[in-house]
């Protein structure tokens, strides 16, 4: 695997950006990251890992030429391989040769795949692991320190593509309960005005409404603020 030279981190960096600030789903995100990298490195795979803090594990969300097969395992858990071990120590694996590691795990899958040589890097989040990138060659391969630092800055460039579309979310399911609270409370006033009933009452037949017509509790809202101004 030839070193790429400065420019070339310099301009992978420069689209890693680029993609990072775009629109893209995170998804798509982590592929582009993952083939930029690969490329500029001239890496035989390179794949990126995420954490599920819920049931303590990580799932592989994108990859770069591989193996159907090892795609079929998607999960890895904490305390399992060279993933785990990097996540646990928060400090990066560098391995000559992973089918001599006895730490690595899918050494058949890395036989099919041609698998030699790998880096492996935490992606975090201030102190905090959110995943895992892998590059793999397909000989062994000595990383030197600037190709290592490339892909400790392309892990930190896909934490916060990761924390960035993480904040969107909640920022909109934020903005979605604040909504259906205010369109909900809107609706009881109203109900309370037509009907002269209290606002448990209110509330109570807003959500039996719901229940009845199997529609969310906003959408019922949305329709008792249509009709009122409508009727007015």
């Amino acid at each position: 695997m030839p070193e790429a030279n400065y420019e070339d981190y310099l301009r992978t960096l420069n689209k890693i950006s680029e993609v990072i600030t775009s629109d893209l789903y995170l998804e798509d995100i982590l592929k582009l990251i993952v083939t930029l990298t690969a490329n500029v490195m001239g890496a035989k795979n390179c794949n990126v890992w995420l954490f599920d803090e819920k049931n303590q594990e990580f799932n592989i969300k994108a990859t770069h030429l591989i193996h159907q097969e090892y795609l079929n395992k998607k999960t890895i858990k904490l305390d399992e391989g060279i993933v785990g071990l990097v996540a646990r120590e928060k400090k990066s694996k560098i391995i000559l040769d992973v089918l001599k590691d006895e730490r690595y795990k899918e050494k058949e899958l890395a036989k099919k795949e041609g698998l030699v040589s790998m880096a492996s890097i935490p992606m975090m989040v201030k102190d905090k692991v959110i995943g895992v990138l892998n590059v793999y060659t397909n000989k062994p391969y000595k990383f030197s320190p600037a190709e290592v630092t490339l892909l400790y800055t392309v892990a930190n460039q896909a934490a916060v593509a990761i924390e960035k579309t993480a904040l969107i979310i909640k920022t909109k399911i934020i903005q979605e309960e604040l909504d259906t609270r205010k369109k909900i409370e809107r609706a009881k006033g109203i109900l309370m005005e037509e009907r002269k009933i209290s606002e448990s009452e209110a509330f109570s037949l807003i959500r039996k409404f719901s229940m009845d017509k199997r529609i969310s509790m906003k959408e019922i809202a949305e329709a008792i603020i249509l009709s009122s101004e409508i009727g007015k």
